[in-house]
């Protein structure tokens, strides 16, 4: 595809199903933008049969899609990514790089796209070093910040070195990456001024965390005794987090509400975890993958987000909101996102003060339904994707119009300045 209108869109992720907060925000920024002043072309991992399974969907977010072959999957997987705990980049990210990728991106991108977008921090392992193009960085976290809470909080000995190893690897590659595009997109001012106070950026744009509000509707959060955590059981911050809860925050809260009861909503439950809350007899319901998480979240009383590892925003949060239940959140669950503890939602860090919030509002309907109303509106006012879609729009526009001034500068100082 040729064309000035062209904007090429590199994901490390097929964005199908959307069982992610990753997923989530991506899928709707691309669904925002469709339509709009840019013709859109997604790369990403994929086969031939995923391409026919989500075309309607991929229709919804793009003009084109391309795809390189996916990655082995199971023990070759796991044997692989073993091995680049060797390698000089993070593991993570060395898992994303691959021949065919690094192909189809560079026949892409000498279509000499308006603008290029790497999608995550990952995906900037895929362009190349030298960009023709304007290009931009999507970012959804700081990747660094996460890889040393692994390190702090983790237990074993061996695990708490090796996350402080990947850690380092980790901010050598993100210091590197963000400097090479025009714009890096933060989801959030707070990641905006850590880019810029521990890497000295001076490019980068912030978008609002964005929900679409017509699919997550409204429900009163009249079921009185029902918790709910909605979030990819195969990310290990959810999975800490969840641990934590069982720990530390259950029993304070069963006590006092014996009726009380959980369902953790999110692809890939660890079995160990599963088995610890069937051996303690806990009311929790896994549901794994789900193909719509509103059933299970609207109209709950509470929705939890016990999190101690993370970064970037939470987008199960605002979408809690929007769809009812009262959000109680540690600090880190609620990180960058502009909310007000006791407004929009309650924040505690410790076990008792995050309990004795749970209580409160699975007893006081009226306390939950104010604060449910709340919410909703504030969400409704402020966040919906669209808007977040016209600020990433404006961020490539900002990138082309920086990549074409240090253009007209270097063709100045070759000219010698001459007219």
């Amino acid at each position: 595809m040729k064309g000035t209108d062209t904007l090429l869109f590199v994901s490390p992720r097929f964005l199908f199903p959307v069982d992610s907060g990753g997923k989530i925000r991506t899928t709707q920024i691309l669904r925002g933008l469709k339509g709009g002043g840019f013709r859109i072309r997604l790369l990403s991992p994929g086969s031939a049969a995923l391409a026919r399974k989500y075309a309607a969907e991929l229709a919804g977010i793009c003009d084109e899609f391309a795809y390189w072959p996916e990655m082995a999957t199971g023990v070759r997987r796991q044997l692989a990514r073993a091995l680049y705990l060797l390698h000089r980049l993070p593991m993570p990210v060395r898992s994303d790089l691959s021949a065919s990728a690094l192909s189809l991106v560079a026949r892409s991108l000498a279509d000499r796209p308006a603008v290029a977008v790497f999608d995550f921090l990952h995906g900037a392992v895929l362009a190349p070093e030298v960009l023709a193009c304007p290009a931009v960085l999507f970012t959804h976290n700081i990747e660094a910040e996460i890889f040393k809470r692994h390190s702090v909080v983790a237990r074993n000995p061996f695990l708490r070195a090796l996350w402080s190893q990947q850690y380092r690897k980790m901010v050598a590659f993100e210091h590197a990456s963000l400097r090479r595009f025009e714009v890096v997109v933060a989801v959030s001012e707070r990641d905006a001024q850590a880019f810029r106070a521990d890497y000295r950026l001076n490019n980068t744009f912030v978008i609002p965390t964005g929900v679409d509000l017509d699919y997550f509707y409204y429900r009163q959060p009249d079921r009185a005794t029902e918790i709910v955590f909605c979030g990819s059981m195969d990310w290990l911050a959810n999975q800490d987090g969840v641990q934590y809860f069982m720990d530390e925050v259950w029993s304070l809260v069963a006590d006092k509400v014996p009726g009380a009861r959980l369902t953790v909503i999110g692809r890939a439950p660890p079995a160990s975890l599963v088995a610890a809350a069937r051996a303690r007899g806990l009311p929790w319901i896994f549901t794994g993958f789900v193909d719509d998480v509103r059933p299970y979240v609207a109209g709950a009383a509470v929705s939890v987000v016990p999190l101690r590892v993370g970064g970037g925003t939470r987008l199960k949060v605002f979408e809690s909101m929007a769809m009812g239940p009262v959000v109680v959140s540690t600090s880190i669950g609620a990180e960058g996102l502009p909310v007000v503890s006791g407004q929009h939602c309650v924040i505690a860090d410790d076990p008792v003060p995050f309990a004795d919030a749970i209580v409160r509002l699975l007893i006081d309907g009226e306390q939950r339904l104010a604060m449910s109303r709340l919410a909703r509106a504030y969400v409704d006012d402020h966040f919906g994707h669209r808007v977040a879609a016209r600020e990433f729009e404006r961020g490539c526009r900002l990138a082309i119009e920086r990549f074409d001034s240090r253009a007209g500068a270097r063709s100045k100082a070759r000219t010698g300045g001459a007219a």
